[in-house]
């Protein structure tokens, strides 16, 4: 799976795009967060606080129970503010 990571979570994470091999049982988003977050603190300290994390699978928005799968491209970034 390609993970890419924007804005303070690329800070925080250490890098804006990596490649993981998932588990299996990993299907959704949620579940892909919560693996993530036991691949070290780095990670733990970035999706802390996920209602402040955005997603988007294959370049398309996403929530956190949409399905993942390990060909996809998954992004995580913050909300975008405008005006």
């Amino acid at each position: 799976m390609k993970i890419l990571y924007f804005a303070w979570l690329r800070q925080k994470i250490g890098t804006g795009e990596e490649r993981k091999d998932i588990p299996a049982n990993v299907t959704t988003v949620s579940q892909l967060v919560d693996w993530l977050r036991s691949e070290g603190d780095h990670y733990a300290d970035a999706f802390k606080d996920t209602s402040a994390i955005k997603v988007a699978i294959n370049q398309e928005f996403a929530d956190f129970n949409a399905t993942v799968q390990s060909g996809d491209e998954v992004a995580f970034f913050p909300p975008v503010t405008g005006g």
